[in-house]
């Protein structure tokens, strides 16, 4: 199959487009690769698949050196007459949107990057699909919708109207503007609200990337809420199983769906909204615990009150996707928390 993968040189994507290649797909990446964090290892992302930094141009197409199955364009998604010339240079049986201006708390010091890319950009990729149709849209949400929900485990049936920073909102919105294109133009969509992905390649923004920079380095690690945080953490293997299954499974239209009695995460369009976690929420002390045995460092902790814009606890109920899919992420976070920094020591040379 054919396969676009926008944020292809991020986190997620870079994994996502490997697996796809190893599967003997076609795929397409594009990335802006902006300068949020380190772009050295988003180019080293895009090296370890082929795409060298030094025949990188703004919209112009690189093709691997490893796979020809794979072509890179760097562009951002805000450009919507380039990124409608791709979709109508190829013939998209998937799209998987994943590229967004990322981070809860970068989002309050400088929401405009977050209404450009994940507003604007996501109104040009539902454009694109709509008018070279393209087969499939599965598209990253976030955990983060769920804001002041006080229900735990979060499932896709409860109310996510109350978000509390702009990412969020952003992410929601993405929901709202999915469904319209479903209703309008049957173009079958599927968010997956993501619940804190980690693992090999992980962004130097995340958790598990700054504490173990901060123990290694001999330096005192932040723990916000003073320790009382928890949360879903998801192993990117997991992650890329889900996002694959979803997108070899279009969501159709519910005939019975009413919007008075139904479920909120399906419709009479042909959309679908589901949760991927790892509906098994560890304490933050545990996870810097088991940090802690696999590097052999006790870290230096500062105990912080909560950030605005984060949550205490995030836990995913992921009953549809077991139902529909078959399948639940399932990785344990010492078997991840290893596989990370694996990844990590031997990358930086430690």
């Amino acid at each position: 199959m054919k396969f676009l993968v926008t944020g292809t040189a991020g986190f997620i994507g870079f994994h996502l487009t490997n697996r796809l290649l190893a599967e003997g797909h076609s795929v397409v990446g594009i990335d802006c690769i902006n300068d949020y964090y380190d772009i050295t290892l988003k180019y080293s992302r895009l090296a370890f698949a082929g795409i060298d930094k030094t025949d990188i141009e703004y919209n112009k197409p690189v093709i691997s050196k490893t796979n020809s199955s794979y072509t890179f364009y760097k562009l951002y998604l805000e450009e919507k007459a380039q990124l409608d010339a791709i979709f109508k240079a190829h013939a998209f049986d998937v799209v998987v949107n994943l590229a967004a201006q990322a981070g809860v708390r970068y989002s309050l010091v400088n929401p405009d990057a977050y209404i450009n890319s994940n507003i604007v950009g996501f109104i040009n990729i539902l454009e694109c699909c709509r008018h070279n149709n393209a087969g499939h849209l599965v598209y990253a949400s976030s955990s983060s919708v769920y804001g002041l929900n006080d229900e735990n485990p979060f499932a896709t049936s409860q109310n996510v109207d109350h978000p509390v920073s702009l990412y969020a909102a952003s992410k929601k919105s993405n929901e709202l503007m999915a469904h319209v294109y479903s209703h309008l133009f049957g173009l079958p969509t599927t968010g997956l609200r993501f619940f804190t992905v980690y693992g090999p390649w992980g962004r130097p923004d995340m958790a598990l990337f700054i504490f173990t920079k901060a123990m290694q380095e001999g330096k005192p690690i932040q723990v916000f809420n003073n320790g009382n945080m928890q949360r879903d953490f998801t192993y990117i293997d997991d992650i890329v199983e889900g996002i694959l299954r979803v997108a070899l499974n279009r969501p159709k239209p519910n005939a019975a769906w009413l919007a008075s009695t139904s479920d909120a995460s399906s419709s009479s369009a042909p959309y679908k909204v589901y949760n991927i976690g790892n509906n098994a929420p560890v304490k933050l002390m545990d996870f810097i615990a088991a940090a802690e045995k696999e590097l052999g460092i006790t870290a230096i902790k500062q105990f912080m009150p909560i950030q605005p814009g984060d949550v205490p606890a995030t836990y995913a109920n992921v009953d549809d996707l077991v139902r529909d899919m078959g399948y639940k992420p399932a990785t344990t976070v010492e078997h991840g928390i290893k596989m990370f920094i694996n990844w990590y020591t031997n990358y930086y040379n430690i």
